[in-house]
C-alpha cells in the first residue's frame, strides 16, 4: 500500500517538471521564474528540461548486463548455478582423472605381460587358444608400450 501511494506522488510531481517554465520581470524589478506567468508581464518562455533518455528496445550486449546490478534474488540465483557448474566441473575432472589413471595401469599391464617372456595366449573368434610367436608377441609389445606412453603421459 505505501509502495502505491509513493509510486502515485512520484508520478504526481514528475509532471510539474515537464511543465513549460517561464522568466519574467516583476514590478519591483527583481527576475522571476515560474510555470504561470502573472497577467500583463513579460514572460520569456525557458528550454524545457531534456527528456529521459530514449529506451532502446535491442537486445542489451553481455557488458551492459554485467553494469547493472543483481537483485538479492537473482544474485542468489547466479551464486547457486555457478556452485553447481563447479561442482559439475570438478566431478568431470574427478571421473576423467580417474578413467586415465585406469587407462594407464591396464597399458603398463599388457607391457608387463609381453615383456615378461614365456608363453602368450589368447582366444580366437571359435573360442579355441592360440599361442602368438615371438615375432607376434614383439608388435604386441610395441603397441603396448605406445599405448602406454599415451594413457601415462
Amino acid at each position: 500500500m505505501n509502495k502505491i501511494f509513493v509510486l502515485l506522488a512520484c508520478l504526481a510531481f514528475a509532471g510539474a517538471g515537464f511543465a513549460q517554465q517561464f522568466k519574467w520581470v516583476d514590478k519591483d524589478g527583481r527576475t522571476q521564474y515560474g510555470d504561470a506567468p502573472p497577467p500583463g508581464v513579460k514572460a520569456t518562455p525557458l528550454k524545457p528540461p531534456p527528456g529521459p533518455a530514449p529506451v532502446s528496445s535491442a537486445p542489451s550486449s553481455g557488458a551492459a548486463k554485467k553494469d547493472k546490478p543483481l537483485s538479492p534474488e537473482e544474485a542468489f540465483k547466479k551464486r547457486q548455478q555457478d556452485a553447481k557448474e563447479k561442482q559439475e566441473k570438478e566431478a568431470k575432472e574427478l571421473a576423467d582423472a580417474a578413467t586415465k589413471k585406469e587407462n594407464c595401469a591396464r597399458a603398463q599391464q599388457n607391457v608387463q605381460t609381453y615383456s615378461a617372456g614365456g608363453r602368450v595366449a589368447r582366444v580366437d573368434s571359435k573360442g579355441e587358444r592360440v599361442y602368438l610367436d615371438e615375432a607376434q608377441i614383439a608388435s604386441e609389445l610395441a603397441k603396448a608400450q605406445a599405448a602406454a606412453r599415451q594413457a601415462c603421459g
